[in-house]
């Protein structure tokens, strides 16, 4: 399902697919980047 719309949204509209993938990307590198932080005061 998720697939489908992932599909049609960048057939109907690439820049507007571009822009979600940027903002993806964005929010998973910053979650991981809060991960990290969180461990590294864990072992201090």
């Amino acid at each position: 399902m998720i697939f489908v719309f992932v599909a049609y949204t960048i057939i109907t509209s690439p820049e507007r697919a571009a822009d979600l993938v940027q903002v993806g990307f964005e929010g998973v590198s910053s979650a991981a980047q809060g991960v990290g932080d969180f461990m590294s005061e864990l072992v201090k």
